[in-house]
């Protein structure tokens, strides 16, 4: 099942937004000091309200520094996290960028107020749903959402100028190498689930993938359809 949503962005009254204070401790507290430096994600996290994608017993810890449950067994990724996986892969407005693991949909509506053109992939229905239902209502254009499994990527979009994947497989996933555009960049947690993965960043040069370590993480498994782990 593909959602393509169509919908004129969200602009913010930061007098009338309630919240809009603690994004900005948000951006200066946890963000800034560990090396944020895109004006462009930066200012993306001060727009983006986060409480809007984690459940309301949550909310109160929305823009805290860590990670929150978001139900089916997900989270939502530390903001330093989603931040750091975002400017790294130093986009452009207009690029193509496929995401692997929508889960709440906040890492798609930081992609989207970056200006690029986002596709992603929710392999779990119920989270798909509710990621399509807070982005329309936040109004965001150009993010077309499809459910299904991730590893397969998103072929009828490829190729993409950059892939960002929010779940760990084990090795990275060959769709992703070959749906990756020439000069394209690739950020993405590889590792065993019980054990320290590694977020690796991947150009393409020349048809040939070029790769590095640069952080250790811990996010959730990268399942098939029967919930086996690739």
């Amino acid at each position: 099942m593909v959602f393509i949503i169509l919908l004129l962005m969200a602009t913010i009254n930061p007098q009338a937004d309630p919240w809009q204070r603690q994004r900005d401790e948000m951006v200066r507290t946890q963000l800034v000091p560990r090396g944020i430096s895109s004006p462009a994600v930066l200012d993306a996290f001060r727009k983006v309200p986060r409480h809007r994608f984690v459940p309301e017993t949550y909310q109160r810890w929305a823009y805290a520094d860590q990670p929150l449950l978001i139900g089916e067994g997900q989270t939502i990724s530390q903001p330093y996290i989603v931040a750091y996986m975002t400017e790294v892969l130093n986009l452009a407005p207009g690029e193509k960028v496929l995401e692997i693991g929508t889960g709440s949909g906040y890492q798609a509506a930081i992609l989207a107020e970056t200006g690029v053109q986002v596709f992603s992939v929710e392999l779990n229905a119920v989270l798909a749903s509710r990621a399509k239902s807070v982005l329309r209502e936040l109004g965001y254009q150009k993010i077309h959402l499809k459910t299904g499994d991730g590893y397969q990527g998103w072929s009828e979009h490829a190729p993409y100028n950059a892939i960002l994947v929010t779940c760990s497989p084990t090795q990275i996933p060959a769709p992703l190498k070959e749906q990756l555009a020439e000069g394209g960049r690739m950020i993405i947690p590889v590792g065993e689930e019980d054990a320290v993965q590694n977020l690796i960043f991947l150009e393409k040069q020349n048809g040939k993938l070029r790769q590095k370590n640069v952080l250790p993480v811990r996010f959730v498994p990268m399942t098939d359809v029967n919930g086996n782990t690739y």
